[in-house]
């Protein structure tokens, strides 16, 4: 048995291979849990991973999807959805809500039908690599069709630090 054969990475290359036959899911020799390591495998910059990252809105779930160099911003999440209450939702709640473990959560293939955030941040990268339902899978998709693919409404939601400024002196 292959990881291709895994019911997560099957999930998820049905998804792609719908989306563009030409597609397929990569499988790294090493583990790719976290960007860090996904871009280490990959040998990419940090920021062309995709994080897929649930979050529990009120009555609801969101999957937001953030470079792998940058935080989501839970007050702008909560702004952009109008809502007070916005947390991480746990390792069980996202195994029953996309149907992936932490580390392999794939932004498509998910069991349950989730609003989608994608940070207009991951756009700066050609190609982007995000998870394909186990941590030692990945797909590479650019910013367009990452967003066609999930049909992610495109927004600003990660947080801002003073390492995200150009300061110019004169």
């Amino acid at each position: 048995m292959t990881l291709l054969d895994k019911e997560g990475v099957k999930r998820a290359e049905k998804s792609l291979k719908e989306f563009d036959q030409k597609q397929s899911v990569i499988i790294l020799k090493s583990s790719a849990r976290t960007a860090l390591e996904a871009a280490s495998s990959l040998d990419c910059e940090v920021g062309a991973i995709v994080k897929s990252l649930l979050f529990k809105a009120e009555n609801t779930f969101i999957l937001c999807l953030v470079a792998g160099d940058k935080k989501a911003s839970l007050n702008k999440i909560k702004k952009e959805l109008h809502i007070k209450d916005v947390s991480m939702a746990s390792s069980d709640e996202v195994k029953k809500v996309t149907g992936f473990t932490i580390g392999g959560v794939s932004p498509i293939g998910h069991l349950n039908k989730i609003e989608i955030l994608i940070d207009n941040s991951l756009k700066r990268f050609n190609s982007l690599f995000a998870a394909a339902g186990h941590p030692n899978c990945v797909f590479e998709i650019n910013f367009n069709d990452l967003q066609k693919i999930t049909n992610g409404s495109i927004k600003e939601i990660i947080e801002w630090n003073n390492q995200n400024y150009l300061i110019i002196c004169y």
